[in-house]
């Protein structure tokens, strides 16, 4: 049986619980889980591509009990196009709302067009992580607010330094 390997495309920045919960599920459904992490010039990520790509590392390691390989690379192009390198066959993305639905609906569209041999999963998020976004998070923690139920220690660290050197 030919290995099933899927791509979660998204900015990580950070990565949240929420992204954590589709991980594990993602990893439910295939054999080898690629994290790509994107570099979207449309966004001005707090986190350069090395540090997402490390917290994102980080955060997987700790999974336990997934047979699944994970591992994170940047994404800098077409995801299409990233998918087909490394030999992917799904894409794997996460819905919090319907919101989020027509904009993701509108790209697995897109992204079937330019290669019908890539099928796109949506994971509904889990209850506890509905309405968590990196943006909220960011926002939460650079006011002072508690981030901890959003992301892990690691992660709220990782911020806690990012707002006190932005701050000085």
């Amino acid at each position: 049986m030919p290995k099933r390997i899927g791509v979660y495309p998204g900015t990580f920045d950070p990565i949240t619980n929420g992204h954590v919960d589709v991980i594990k599920r993602a990893c439910n459904v295939v054999d080898h889980l690629i994290i790509g992490v994107a570099t979207n010039l449309k966004k001005e990520p707090l986190f350069s591509i090395d540090e997402r790509i490390d917290m994102v590392e980080h955060e997987t390691s700790m999974l336990s009990n997934i047979d699944t390989k994970i591992e994170a690379l940047p994404l800098n192009c077409l995801l299409v196009n990233f998918a087909s390198d490394v030999g992917a066959s799904i894409i794997i993305r996460g819905l919090r709302a319907v919101s989020d639905f027509e904009y993701e609906f509108k790209m697995c569209v897109m992204n079937s067009r330019l290669d019908s041999n890539i099928e796109t999963l949506f994971l509904m998020a889990s209850e506890r992580t509905q309405f968590t976004s990196s943006l909220f998070v960011k926002e939460i923690g650079s006011l002072g607010g508690d981030i901890s139920s959003f992301v892990s220690p690691y992660v709220k660290k990782k911020l806690q330094k990012r707002f006190l050197d932005t701050n000085k």
